[in-house]
């Protein structure tokens, strides 16, 4: 019996992004310079691969900054730190760096310039998000609101209704979020703020993965389970209609869902190292014939700098 070729479509970009290549190397760097341990405040981006290769070169993930002893390095990851936070590492005698995405940032000075023209901010979000608390606490709590649903959205109360802004997560959806931005817009008509931070990135690999689905009738997004911009990637798949599955590693993979599909997309999440999409091509091609097909996609040439000493 000869088995029928299987088309593994690969969607492009996917994978890491220029804020997840400069966080990696930070840490990186920072072991290389100053040797064993560094500490990271939380994870410093969300995929447990990454995060356990850097664990075996002496970087050691933390929850609170009283865990780092007086003058460790300390780094913070690329979702953002409040500003609490950083004075707290300031007052325990910690030596920071600030492994911040630039575009996490640049929110982050948009919150500030808003908040500091009387305007309430709202934060369009997940609740508990690293990044969203992160961004909230970069003002003065009262006039920063995280809504995370249209309903939240019909629901806020603001202090001054002709003086609203709003910023968005940038590892966000926005066929998911535009619903709640017209619910603000319809409830404060002189609303200031960006059509979305959503990063590019997170924009194109999103759009890779709808070009794709078309053509597939299953879809493996590589990444962990509490990685914001996988679970989004994974989301827009099923919103065009194919079945999907979010992955950390081949080992998630059910045989089950190969039965009787013939064309399968795969993409990374924007934390999600290369070699695991590789990892799933392979079992698949241990399974039987494959064809591997390269989608073509919009080649991404920014690059960030690594972080240096606050």
């Amino acid at each position: 019996m000869t088995l029928e070729t299987v088309e593994i479509l690969l969607a492009a970009p996917r994978g890491f992004c220029a804020g997840v290549e400069r966080a990696i190397e930070t840490v990186k760097l920072s072991l290389a310079r100053y040797g064993r341990p560094v500490y990271v405040l939380h994870e410093i981006v969300h995929n447990r691969h990454v995060i356990a290769e850097l664990e075996g070169g002496g970087a050691v993930f933390v929850e609170h900054l009283d865990d780092i002893p007086p003058g460790g390095i300390c780094i913070f990851s690329a979702h953002g730190v409040s500003v609490e936070v950083e004075e707290r590492a300031r007052q325990l005698g910690l030596r920071t760096v600030d492994a911040t995405c630039p575009l996490v940032s640049s929110v982050h000075r948009m919150v500030e310039k808003y908040h500091a023209n009387g305007y309430d901010v709202v934060i369009v979000g997940h609740h508990r998000h690293p990044e969203v608390e992160g961004t909230a606490g970069r003002v003065s709590p009262g006039r920063v609101h995280v809504v995370a649903s249209a309903a939240e959205a019909a629901e806020l109360s603001v202090g001054d209704p002709g003086k609203v802004a709003y910023v968005t997560q940038t590892t966000l959806n926005f066929q998911d979020i535009s619903g709640i931005i017209d619910v603000l817009k319809s409830r404060f008509p002189g609303l200031q703020g960006p059509r979305s931070n959503i990063c590019f990135a997170t924009q194109n690999r999103q759009n890779a993965v709808r070009l794709l689905a078309a053509k597939t009738d299953l879809f493996f997004v590589v990444g962990s389970k509490n990685s914001s911009n996988s679970n989004r990637l994974k989301e827009v798949a099923v919103q065009c209609g194919v079945e999907a599955h979010l992955i950390d590693d081949y080992r998630d993979i059910d045989p089950q869902w190969l039965e009787g599909k013939k064309r399968i997309g795969i993409t990374a999440g924007a934390s999600a190292p290369e070699r695991l999409v590789l990892g799933v091509v392979e079992w698949l091609r241990w399974r039987g014939p494959v064809q591997v097909i390269e989608h073509p996609g919009v080649a991404e040439e920014i690059h960030f700098q690594p972080a240096l000493f606050l």
